[in-house]
């Protein structure tokens, strides 16, 4: 179905049809560049845009330049489109034809493959010139992406300004009849393409103006904050309760005399204007806390009854200094009327905790109970006392160094010496005991005990020492490896013969093979001194060797030498390596005999590792002993794992995690020979975490009073090597 053109339009396709038959006349020529034209120097591209109401468009020229300076200039390309049904802005549609351009230019530059082509990019809107040239404002959408898109094929140097009568790109965006175009600078570009050199770009483009509807609106709010001055926080900075009533009761007494109510003085303050200091601090305190309470109570309401209001119980009321004080029902009682109705105050406020520290310190650093009622009979009702109070005696550096227990720390894992199935022996620890007295002739000399315990069978060996001496020890030792084999590692405390030992080892070693270092070789493990709970193995078998010798001991201990000693030490170490490891099956007259040291000791051999094999119940009746011995020890270590092992697993105090001391902590240092108020104070210099993470070796700084006029140590540093069982935290570090 036809429809017939308006009548508005009708006139314009009327004209445009007999101006067709005109495009014959049009003639174009084919090449670029005419065949005379040779040494052509440089070539440029210019695109020029343009936009109006009806559409825009982009033309592109191609500028020859030869040697001797002749300029030959031709179109190119072009394009036009209508402009969008959507009303636009020109801004918009101008921004839109300079996208085509650099479009078009990206396309020319890859066709026309000339090296070393300069491009121009030429418009006549200012407004689009200021929008590529910004840096500083942000655009609405359709203005930054376009901008973007030119920012990144072109650079801004490129763009520049030509007047509307010069822009050949007006006819796209516009139109021309034929004859127009033919007589136009269509074809030819403007005039100052044509001359040797281009018009320089005097017209300069400012910034964005900003009413332009393009730009986005930023918001910048100012807040200006105001800080309202309040008595309550000056008192924060005060550590004493004494020094915040008469810094108070003097600033009073300025106020007055400024006022004229009485003469200026630099006497101190009286007891009068004290009390009135107090009366007043605790006043603003309870006006910023108790605000709404204090409110309904002068209107003559009550305080509200919520589950969380600790007021309602206390019967409150404001009395005729305008405190507020605790009701109660003690009214009827023969007290001070601040005793019966004591002035309250909130928890955890820093008033709170002022008083409560110069109450406790007034009753000389007591506990809670004697804290809380020194506080209530002064008049002053804080509520939740009981846990402020506790919290304060918890941080007290003098309770602490009064009361305060040791540190303690979870009882670390067994190191795996405990754990592992080694001959006997080849993991010890060792100490002395003694000292017995003996006679030789009509001497009566000294001779101590030295006891070997293997960690993991738990077996014990005895020696005795005729002096606590290096050598004396060594010799021990050599008789220890003689009987029981070579010996690994050593634990021991720090006494000064092991501590001299080890060091006469390492001495020793240094001179020896190494191959036969590492097959002999003997390492010293020493704990921190003044840590004997840390040898706990070998402490628990002196007191059963004690317990055993004493015995023994009874009837010929008039008559001992060196000689009866020795034999009672070697039977003394029969009768507790034959002692039961477990109770597993002591009462059961079926079961098998129970686990003991001996089991595993008199069936050693000198051969520590096992021979290849698989050892059998059967071969308990072979006649070959070796296989018999074999089974047995096996047999020991399998019943040892069940039977002994397994007990080890449960804690038997020290079960909890406690907080790691950590470096420049302040510690008081346990001396056991002392009174506790002569207790050195100490600094955490070094600790030394255990394999779970967890502290209990410290290195300390012991304090020393003597100081010169500088503040400066007169005597050498003394540094302690100490578990942490030995020291009293009183400041922590952090």
């Amino acid at each position: 179905m036809r429809s017939s053109l308006p009548d508005d339009l009708k006139p314009h396709w009327e004209a445009w049809l007999r101006d067709l038959h005109n495009l014959s006349l049009v003639k174009i020529p084919r090449c670029y560049v005419p065949s005379t034209f040779k040494d052509v120097q440089q070539y440029e591209l210019h695109h020029f845009s343009d936009a109006s109401v009806s559409g825009y468009g982009v033309c592109s020229y191609l500028r020859a330049v030869t040697k001797s300076g002749e300029v030959y200039c031709t179109l190119v390309m072009s394009k036009a489109r209508v402009a969008p049904t959507k009303v636009t802005t020109i801004p918009r549609l101008e921004l839109s034809a300079a996208v085509v351009a650099t479009r078009t230019g990206n396309l020319l530059k890859r066709e026309l493959e000339l090296d070393g082509i300069r491009e121009y990019y030429w418009t006549d809107s200012k407004v689009v010139l200021g929008y590529i040239n910004n840096d500083a404002r942000r655009f609405h959408v359709f203005v930054a992406n376009r901008v973007q898109q030119i920012r990144t094929s072109t650079e801004t140097s490129q763009w520049r300004y030509v007047a509307s009568e010069q822009n050949p790109a007006d006819h796209a965006s516009r139109g021309l009849t034929v004859k127009e175009l033919m007589g136009s600078n269509w074809f030819t570009g403007p005039s100052f393409l044509w001359q040797s050199e281009l018009p320089k770009d005097d017209i300069k483009v400012g910034e964005v103006n900003d009413g332009d509807p393009e730009l986005k609106r930023a918001q910048v709010l100012m807040t200006k904050a105001r800080e309202e001055w309040c008595l309550s926080d000056r008192l924060q900075r005060f550590s004493d309760w004494k020094r915040a009533v008469k810094a108070i009761a003097r600033l009073k007494r300025c106020v007055r005399s400024a006022k004229g109510l009485v003469e200026r003085s630099n006497n101190s303050t009286t007891l009068e204007e004290r009390k009135d200091a107090e009366q007043f601090i605790i006043h603003i305190v309870q006006e910023e806390v108790f605000s709404d309470e204090i409110k309904h109570l002068r209107q003559g309401k009550e305080v509200n009854s919520s589950l969380f209001n600790k007021l309602y119980k206390l019967s409150p009321f404001i009395d005729d200094h305008d405190v507020l004080r605790v009701g109660g029902r003690l009214t009827q009682a023969e007290l001070h009327s601040h005793v019966k109705h004591p002035a309250i105050l909130p928890k955890g406020h820093h008033i709170s905790r002022l008083l409560i520290k110069h109450f406790h310190e007034k009753v000389q650093h007591q506990g809670r109970g004697m804290t809380i009622n020194e506080i209530r009979s002064n008049g002053i009702w804080i509520l939740g006392c009981s846990s402020e109070v506790s919290s304060l005696i918890y941080k007290c550096i003098k309770c602490r160094k009064l009361r305060k227990c040791n540190q303690e720390q979870r009882m670390a894992d067994l190191p795996p010496e405990r754990m592992e199935a080694t001959p006997p022996f080849t993991y010890s620890g060792m100490d002395c005991f003694g000292p017995f007295y003996v006679k030789e002739g009509r001497k009566e000399l000294k001779r101590y005990g030295l006891l070997f315990t293997c960690m993991c069978s738990r077996a014990v060996h005895l020696e005795v020492l005729d002096d606590l001496s290096t050598d004396v020890f060594l010799n021990a030792l050599r008789c220890l490896i003689a009987i029981r084999g070579n010996v690994s590692q050593l634990y021991s405390d720090q006494g000064t013969n092991f501590v001299g030992a080890k060091g006469e080892f390492l001495k020793l070693m240094k001179g020896m093979d190494q191959e036969r270092v590492k097959e002999l070789g003997c390492t010293f493990i020493m704990n921190p001194p003044a840590s004997s709970h840390m040898g706990g193995v070998w402490e628990r078998q002196i007191r059963t060797v004690r317990s055993v010798l004493t015995s023994i001991l009874d009837k010929s201990a008039a008559r001992l030498d060196s000689s009866s000693l020795r034999t009672f030490m070697y039977e003394v170490m029969a009768i507790v390596n034959s002692r039961p490891l477990t109770s597993e099956h002591l009462n059961d007259p079926v079961g098998p005999e129970p686990l003991t040291p001996n089991h595993i000791l008199t069936m050693k051999s000198t051969i520590i590792a096992p021979p290849p094999g698989e050892f059998v119940r059967e071969d308990l009746y072979l006649q070959k002993r070796w296989k018999r011995v074999q089974f047995l020890a096996n047999e020991f270590w399998t019943r040892w794992r069940k039977e002994y092992l397994l007990n080890l697993q449960q804690r038997s105090k020290w079960n909890k995690s406690r907080r790691n001391t950590k470096i420049n902590d302040i510690v008081l240092l346990q001396d056991d020979l002392s009174s506790r108020n002569q207790w050195k104070l100490a600094k955490v210099v070094e600790v030394f975490p255990g394999s779970d993470g967890m502290v209990r070796r410290l290195k300390l700084l012991v304090s020393d009073a003597t100081l010169d006029s500088k503040g400066a140590r007169t005597n050498k540093s003394v540094y302690l090597e100490r578990p942490i069982h030995k020291t009293v935290l009183l400041l922590e570090g952090d």
